[in-house]
């Protein structure tokens, strides 16, 4: 589609992650379905955690925050996606491409930093479990949150205004299912370049140093495992910290693709595919991952169902 001279406050077309299916309702259907889940299940852990006594700890708080940051990330963009695809209209105005910009950039940054500041908290209750308390009081806890939303607003303070002030012309279309950086410079009538290899710095700088606390806390805790004499001790220990490896390497590995591996490596097709993964799938399976995986939140719902059961037999009575 093109647009003539360039407008910068003009609308923008996102084509969307059907455009080459052979099946786009099919696709949309799945999406959909990705999404209830995501939503429902992301809903039920924030409410599992706050409901039930036994998941009032730091662990459990810091996860119904990477829990709210799901529901949050997803829907920041997956509702335009299917309303467009639903209604065929894929216009974004330009006011609401920035915001969208804007939202995805702060919540993927503070995910990453909640991320990363999650290891120390593994890493506090394997290697220091009698001052765990101290170590990781509510004040502590409350800190971690602040500074890893303060650090992915930062991100989106900063880019979003120098991204979204370059000039777009001819064609305003957008060939991706949401407004994220790569795909939006590629419409600039201006070098980029610059700006492309500062952007690329200040994301290495984003995963670094998230993953230098993530790395930290490992190898301690591996030192810590191993000179552990009980296997039980040992399986605990994997146990309470594989989940959060899992997480880890879903989403920073789709974040390092899409903006650490040089644009020569990348396909348009192949951009949408990462994107979908991380900013569709991983907010479903972060909360399935630990539910699956952790005996005291499948516990805690099992217990939950049982009062809810409990209560609706004595109203029918």
């Amino acid at each position: 589609m093109e647009w003539g001279n360039s407008s910068l406050y003009a609308d923008f077309v996102l084509l969307g992650l059907f455009s080459g299916s052979r099946f786009p309702w099919l696709l949309f259907s799945l999406i959909l379905l990705v999404f209830v889940i995501s939503i429902a299940s992301n809903t039920t852990m924030i409410l599992l955690i706050r409901a039930d006594p036994r998941l009032h700890t730091p662990m459990y708080f810091l996860l119904s925050q990477l829990s709210l940051m799901d529901i949050l990330y997803i829907s920041t963009i997956v509702p335009k996606m299917l309303l467009d695809q639903a209604t065929s209209q894929r216009a974004i105005s330009f006011a609401g491409c920035t915001a969208q910009h804007f939202l995805y950039l702060t919540l993927a940054g503070a995910e990453f930093f909640l991320l990363g500041l999650m290891s120390y908290d593994r890493y506090v209750a394997i290697c220091h479990p009698l001052r765990y308390p101290v170590l990781m009081s509510r004040k502590v806890c409350l800190l971690i949150v602040v500074a890893a939303w303060l650090g992915g607003s930062a991100d989106g303070f900063l880019l979003t205004p120098v991204t979204m002030q370059f000039p777009f012309c001819a064609s305003r279309a957008i060939n991706h299912f949401f407004c994220e950086v790569p795909a939006l410079l590629k419409l600039s009538c201006r070098d980029t370049s610059a700006y492309e290899t500062a952007m690329y710095v200040c994301c290495i700088l984003m995963l670094l140093i998230p993953f230098s606390v993530i790395s930290a806390s490992y190898t301690r805790i591996l030192i810590a495992v191993y000179r552990m004499s009980e296997a039980e001790g040992r399986r605990k220990a994997v146990a309470t910290c594989s989940s959060h490896m899992v997480v880890v390497s879903l989403f920073y590995g789709a974040a390092m693709y899409t903006y650490v591996l040089p644009h020569s490596y990348h396909t348009p097709e192949q951009d949408k595919a990462v994107s979908a993964f991380y900013t569709i799938l991983t907010p479903m399976l972060n909360p399935l991952i630990y539910s699956l995986r952790n005996k005291d939140v499948t516990g805690a719902l099992q217990r939950t169902l049982g009062k809810c059961l409990a209560s609706r037999k004595v109203t029918a009575f």
